[in-house]
């Protein structure tokens, strides 16, 4: 059956804001001028409003009573709260996923490595799709749906706060090579050396972002 044309329009709408969010395009701090992003996007109000409230539970909006929506800014209590978090939730996955993974979890993350290497070779910046299909890719080999979904959501809030952060090439060639020692410890079902590893990549990139802050 096909949707409701404004819940199709919404859905939409909220796939084109996020992606505004998260790459930096609506940057932090920033306000949502809904009359410019609804003629941008070509839809009406009601949808674009639809879409500010699904980004505002999801925290990547900050929705105040009559004064509108606006990006939220990066702060190092924010990013401190969100790593605890965050290495709770990953390096339980990525236990799970060195006890669970299959040959063709195996792949498909060696696969997204790959392509994160060669997209950051070619001159782009780190490109926050490929992150997160690597850490989706390990949360499906963890085989943990209740864990997946919290980790999307803080996921997601870390690529947010790390828009408005300048490139650290460094930084950048560290985390492509933490993921492949990470897929490694995950492809010999090494359990504990692949929590180990998530942590100390977790820990690295927190202290990255907290200097950057500064």
């Amino acid at each position: 059956m096909t949707p409701p044309l404004h819940l199709s329009l919404a859905g939409q709408a909220v796939d084109a804001l996020r992606e505004l969010v998260l790459t930096g395009e609506i940057r932090p701090g920033a306000r949502v001028n809904e009359v410019e992003l609804a003629g941008r996007l070509g839809i009406s109000r009601g949808p674009l409003r639809e879409a500010i409230r699904h980004l505002a539970s999801e925290g990547l909006l900050v929705l105040v009573p009559h004064r509108g929506a606006h990006v939220p800014d990066a702060t190092a209590a924010d990013v401190r709260a969100l790593f605890e978090l965050r290495t709770a939730l990953e390096c339980a996955a990525a236990e799970l996923a060195a006890s669970r993974r299959t040959d063709e979890d195996v792949a498909r993350l060696r696969a997204v490595c790959a392509e994160s290497r060669r997209t950051y070779q070619a001159g782009e910046r780190f490109p926050h799709r490929l992150d997160l299909a690597f850490h989706r890719a390990l949360l499906d080999a963890a085989r943990s749906p209740r864990i997946a979904e919290q980790v999307r959501l803080v996921q997601q809030r870390v690529v947010l706060l790390r828009s408005g952060l300048r490139d650290d090439p460094p930084h950048q060639h560290a985390s492509l090579d933490e993921h492949d020692t990470l897929v490694d410890a995950v492809a010999a079902g090494e359990v504990p050396r692949a929590a180990e590893v998530m942590r100390g990549h977790l820990a690295r990139v927190c202290a990255q972002m907290l200097a950057n802050l500064g």
